[in-house]
């Protein structure tokens, strides 16, 4: 499924913010197996990423904070495809604009019940990008023919849990906030501090929204390699 790339927003004018854009691009020439199709990604996320871009055909797990799921959605997004956020009620759709995400190509499905597997697959044939929060792990024949399916049309899961075979997981370990008093005043900035880990090791980094929209604020740090575990984490 080919999108169109063109500029995402995002903060770029600190040279912490350039670094690493210059590091995601690097990475998604070099990371990438032959055959593979890298989406557009935004560069909020892109240095945390194993290839430094989502690729088509993958499924990422996205834990702790659905302002990490707005952030991979919004590359896509951006760039013209169509996404879907499923069994997802609380998803804010003012928060979701805010990031990038054009609402006029995006299709929500808040209660899909227990169809919601059904759902998902359907979603995979016509959606770039598919978030959900699943309320359970399929069984293996299933997630086998989901992947399949995901590899077949060039599109990403994004999932808001533990998720068996994810190209990386990434996971909020903390946050901090700006512009809140005691009982008073707008939330005008919130920091994530991100862990990543996928093949090659762990990254970790910090992803900032001001009034709503994704900036960068440090380079992701490389650590040494680990496998993909169990990931959690609060949401916010």
């Amino acid at each position: 499924m080919a999108v169109l790339a063109r500029p995402v927003r995002a903060v770029v004018d600190d040279p912490a913010a350039t670094v690493l854009d210059l590091q995601a691009k690097i990475r998604s020439m070099q990371g990438v197996d032959l055959g593979e199709t890298r989406l557009p990604t935004s560069p909020a996320i892109a240095g945390l990423l194993p290839d430094g871009a989502l690729v088509g055909g993958q499924s990422y797990q996205l834990s702790g904070s659905t302002a990490l799921l707005q952030a991979a959605l919004a590359g896509p997004s951006l760039a013209g495809a169509w996404c879907a956020v499923v069994g997802m009620p609380d998803f804010g759709l003012e928060a979701a604009a805010a990031a990038g995400i054009d609402l006029e190509r995006l299709v929500l499905v808040p209660h899909p019940g227990e169809k919601w597997w059904q759902v998902v697959s359907a979603l995979v044939e016509t959606m770039t990008a598919i978030a959900v929060h699943p309320p359970e792990i399929p069984g293996a024949g299933d997630l086998a023919r989901l992947q399949g399916k995901l590899r077949t049309h060039d599109a990403v899961l994004l999932v808001d849990r533990d998720w068996p075979g994810a190209r990386a997981a990434l996971t909020v370990r903390g946050r901090r906030t700006a512009g809140l008093g005691e009982g008073w005043g707008l939330l005008t900035e919130r920091e994530l501090d991100v862990v990543a880990r996928g093949r090659g090791g762990t990254r970790t980094g910090t992803v900032r929204l001001v009034d709503g929209e994704l900036a960068t604020v440090e380079p992701a740090l490389e650590h040494a390699p680990v496998s993909i575990g169990q990931a959690t984490g609060t949401r916010g």
